[in-house]
């Protein structure tokens, strides 16, 4: 999810009676937020077919009316899902230029034109190269770089990450053995030490390659339980930031080198003695922030958490935007001096987040709650999985039933 340093004229507070919505439109179950490019919204949903199948689709509504564009649907074999999880795409669609790129949750990878929706290349990852249908799905979206386009595929046995061309579809290089799965995490691109990294995040380690090519820079151990790689690394300067649930968060840094491979090393990282006992941030499904001299993020237990970057000490934590209860969730996008944060529960913050404290400004109802938790944890039953997306002074949500969009303009 993009994080936006800073756009003009947005509001400070919230309207006394709640956000301006500028439409709302039907949409089914599913686990990816929205995508906003060129004036169109991009999003996925899911409608279950009899017996162990379902129908994925990717929608595309006007911006500005929240009217349907075109949508591109493909059926989906279940059977590798976990059940309980099994409601629709997670990926984000990725957008460039005339092309969007879409990948469904059993392995279903296309390219199609933003204009009308003409698929222009696919492929079956699960039967072109014999990647595993992991229990919550292919979740990583494709990343586009240049003419390629990079993404995790799982296949055996060397074919962690693949590029495809983002013409022809055609495969351009792998990289990587696979080992067992490949794990849930997006492929990213950073300057590290001078040079261009694609960092993956697999279920046994955190590694730097090179974007063309595929080769290894380096490699650090970081095994996560039930390959949960979620939280996508972060990186600010010459340092990279990775944090799972299971095991907490580690600082690297690359070192600038004249020749030859890039060089890293672990500055500092974190530990646990119990899933309460907590040693700093142990994110699960939001993604942290860097700020300065300091890291926030929430963790697996639901805690907004305050990390100085230098030691990876916690300075302090909360739950205010949040609750105390297993994987409870929230998402912080920062816009100047403060954050917007939309939590599980439906609702959207504004705060101030500093080494003092967490100051909350405002507080809304952005969406309702509507998928249930195989693990209901809460009085309310029902959460808010997607992050929404922010865009052109407005703000683009979902759940299970509606897309919706509201203003953020200052009157």
């Amino acid at each position: 999810m993009a994080r936006r340093r800073h756009e003009d004229g947005i509001l400070d507070r919230f309207p006394e009676d709640g956000l301006r919505f500028v439409w709302r439109a039907p949409i089914g179950p599913g686990y990816g937020g929205p995508a906003v490019a060129d004036g169109r919204v991009f999003a996925t949903d899911f409608e279950r077919l009899p017996g162990n199948r379902g129908r994925e689709r990717l929608l595309v509504l006007e911006e500005t009316t929240g009217e349907q564009i075109w949508d591109h649907s493909w059926e989906t074999d279940l059977a590798g899902l976990q059940p309980a999880y099994s409601n629709g795409p997670r990926a984000t669609p990725t957008v460039d230029g005339d092309r969007v790129y879409v990948l469904g949750s059993a392995g279903y990878l296309a390219a199609l034109a933003t204009d009308d929706g003409r698929v222009l290349w696919r492929h079956d990852l699960v039967a072109d190269y014999g990647a595993p249908v992991q229990p919550w799905g292919f979740v990583g979206a494709p990343l586009v770089d240049g003419r390629q386009i990079i993404t995790l595929v799982g296949g055996e046995p060397d074919a962690m990450v693949v590029a495809f061309d983002r013409e022809s579809g055609e495969e351009l290089w792998r990289s990587m053995e696979v080992g067992n799965e490949p794990g849930y995490n997006p492929p990213v691109i950073y300057e590290l030490g001078g040079r261009r990294h694609l960092v993956i995040w697999h279920p046994k380690g955190i590694a730097g390659l090179d974007p063309d090519g595929g080769e290894v820079f380096w490699q650090f151990p970081y095994e996560v339980q039930y390959g949960q790689t979620i939280a996508t690394p972060i990186q600010q300067g010459n340092q990279l930031l990775v944090s799972s649930a299971s095991h907490g968060s580690t600082l690297i840094e690359v070192a600038a080198v004249s020749a030859g491979k890039p060089q890293a090393r672990i500055v500092w990282k974190g530990k646990s003695t119990s899933k309460r006992d907590l040693d700093g941030l142990h994110a699960f499904n939001s993604t942290p922030a860097f700020d300065g001299d300091m890291i926030y993020g929430i963790g697996g237990q639901g805690a907004l958490r305050a990390i100085d970057r230098a030691s990876g000490k916690e300075v302090w934590a909360t739950f205010e935007p949040s609750e105390d209860a297993r994987i409870a969730t929230a998402f912080l996008v920062r816009n100047g001096d403060r954050y917007f944060i939309s939590n599980d529960r439906g609702e959207l913050m504004i705060a101030r987040l500093s080494r003092d404290g967490y100051h909350e400004i405002d507080r809304t109802k952005i969406i309702e709650p509507t998928t249930r938790s195989r693990q209901v944890r809460r009085e309310l039953g029902k959460l808010v999985w997607v992050h929404p997306a922010y865009a052109n002074g407005h703000i683009v949500h979902r759940n299970d039933q509606e897309i919706v969009r509201a203003s953020l303009l200052a009157e």
